[in-house]
């Protein structure tokens, strides 16, 4: 038998003798390999442990070499690890329970923001930071995405419009996370604030909920487990997109269009794999009935002697014949569309983050052209160099003569600004480009002349072809042949 096994035969001797299988002659190691370093220094390790069980094992260990110096290396900090660990799991404190939860077909949908840096998106070449609108349905794990620049109200209100038509169906419930686009921050002043306290939605929220007729709910804070199937959708939807674009070969896209449509192409053929649960959701939710709400928010604002208005805490300028008016702004995410008496005056790229400004120099270098002397003191006056190409010719004006030519170089330099604004800037900044490339000071005069100079047009000689219309009596002579 030993033989057959290959075994040598005082090996089976020895199995056959005790009439036990190998497995069940393995008994428990009850002696060590090496000495405990930390067996002098054991008990007082315990007794830090039961004061402060979150101590961390490497800090415990910081602690021991500092009262006793040379007693312990680096490398010793494993063992001291392992034995921690140990500790916790034999005698430490309880630690919490997660509970798994069974989800009911069309109780609740789930959305969620999520990075995608990873992915490495571009848009005609440029870079594009974006984020992705997830919302999931979890009984189900049926998703939509949409894209968006920031974690916004209005992002939002786009992801979970676009997610209800899609399925044209509504559930019961939708949750989300703590952020401020759903809810407010809990005001210091509260009496009772724990980790656990939910904060109060925005009455912007509320509103969107009410329309689409779903009651709103969040996870507790610091909870993020309780929005778990979103964020563990967020993951596998990023791997298939990853994959997606791997097949692609490229991940450059037109627009954010393109993109959009992309990412939920992607979201599409996963979700075709689930049609049977999806199926069981769609039967219990019920109808969507409502009609889509705009995705902008709506501001009255004056605008101010300088021209400029105050729109989601960032500053925009505005053409000058709307000083002092009172104008309607539609805030969009990714854009502002401002209104005066109903009729739509201009589109600006809107700003992220706070305390920015967006100042064009076409709204206001009419005025400016007339007080040269603002310009040097002006608030916003770096916004008024549209290229580094602008900036090098407004450096050699002032360094004429060998230094300041004060407001009279400002107001060359405006002069070659209003240029711009009256013309093409691209062509403007050609013409600058030309003259300092030369050495030369650009004078508005000399930019002037270069940009509105004829351009030279070459005619081609034509030649006038010879027509022989003997053709056409051949085409005659065939039809009355064929009529007779």
């Amino acid at each position: 038998a030993a033989m057959k096994a290959d075994m040598d035969r005082k090996t089976g001797r020895k199995y056959v003798a005790a009439g036990k299988l190998p497995s069940e002659m393995a008994g428990l190691r009850t002696w060590r390999t090496r000495e405990d370093p930390f067996a002098e220094h054991w008990p007082s390790v315990v007794m830090m442990l039961a004061a402060a069980p979150a101590l961390e094992a490497k800090t415990i260990f910081e602690q021991l070499s500092e009262q006793h110096p040379g007693r312990y290396s680096e490398g010793q900090l494993r063992t001291l690890q392992r034995h921690v660990r140990q500790w916790r799991a034999a005698e430490g404190p309880d630690k919490e329970v997660f509970f798994p939860q069974e989800h009911r077909p069309g109780e609740a949908a789930q959305t969620d923001f999520t990075s995608t840096g990873e992915l490495g998106i571009t848009i005609a070449g440029e870079v594009f930071v974006h984020l992705l609108c997830v919302f999931v349905l979890p009984y189900s794990n049926w998703q939509w995405v949409t894209v968006c620049l920031s974690e916004s109200l209005a992002a939002i209100r786009r992801g979970v419009q676009a997610s209800l038509f899609r399925l044209g169906r509504r559930p019961t419930y939708h949750q989300t996370d703590n952020s401020t686009s759903a809810t407010h921050n809990v005001p210091k002043s509260v009496a009772v604030v724990t980790p656990h306290s939910r904060r109060p939605f925005n009455a912007e929220y509320l509103a969107l909920m009410r329309h689409f007729g779903m009651e709103p709910r969040t996870i507790e804070v610091g909870e993020s487990h309780q929005n778990g199937d979103v964020e563990a959708s967020n993951g596998a939807l990023k791997r298939k997109i990853e994959q997606a674009l791997l097949l692609r070969e490229s991940r450059d896209f037109e627009s954010r269009d393109a993109w959009e449509r992309f990412a939920q192409g992607v979201a599409d053929k996963v979700n075709r794999g689930r049609a049977t649960r999806v199926a069981e959701e769609l039967a219990v939710m019920r109808v969507v009935e409502v009609t889509r709400l705009p995705e902008f928010t709506e501001v009255d604002v004056t605008v101010t002697s300088w021209s400029t208005v105050r729109l989601a805490r960032n500053t925009y300028s505005v053409p000058s014949r709307l000083r002092d008016e009172s104008i309607r702004a539609h805030i969009y995410e990714e854009r502002i569309e401002v209104f005066f008496a109903t009729k739509h005056q201009l589109t600006i790229e809107r700003l992220r983050g706070e305390g920015g400004r967006r100042i064009n120099y076409r709204h206001i270098i009419w005025s400016l052209v007339q007080k040269p002397g603002a310009f040097a003191r002006y608030r916003y006056r770096e916004d008024l160099f549209p290229s580094l190409t602008f900036r090098r010719a407004y450096d050699a004006i002032h360094a004429e003569g060998g230094g300041d030519r004060g407001v009279r170089g400002d107001l060359d330099y405006l002069r070659i600004l209003h240029l711009a604004a009256s013309t093409m800037e691209s062509e403007v900044e050609s013409a600058l480009d030309l003259v300092l490339g030369e050495g030369k000071v650009p004078h508005p005069d000399l930019v002037k002349g270069i940009v509105t100079a004829p351009t030279p047009i070459d005619v081609p000689t034509l030649i006038a072809p010879v027509v022989d219309l003997h053709a056409y009596d051949s085409l005659l002579v065939h039809d009355q042949a064929v009529a007779s």
